[in-house]
């Protein structure tokens, strides 16, 4: 399984840069960058809940599941 994070094409929709929205949802840009770029390993539900708050989203416009491809499980 595969849990791929959209938030750059939400933020691009959106006309927001790394920076402002970590202003807005009180996180530092370099842990925003994480989360965006797919490197994070959790996101805290309050995260959650500032990014569709700005972002005017629900979670799954940000998070979405997909699933393995047959033969690609470890």
């Amino acid at each position: 399984m595969t849990v791929v994070v959209d938030l750059e094409s939400m933020m691009t929709h959106r006309g927001i840069g790394v920076t402002q929205l970590a202003n807005l949802i009180g996180i530092t840009p370099a842990n925003l960058a994480v989360l965006k770029n797919g490197r994070a390993k959790a996101v805290r539900f309050t995260t959650l809940d500032a990014l569709c708050e700005v972002l005017d989203c629900q979670p799954g416009d940000i998070i979405r599941w997909v699933p393995d491809a047959p033969g690609e499980r470890d």
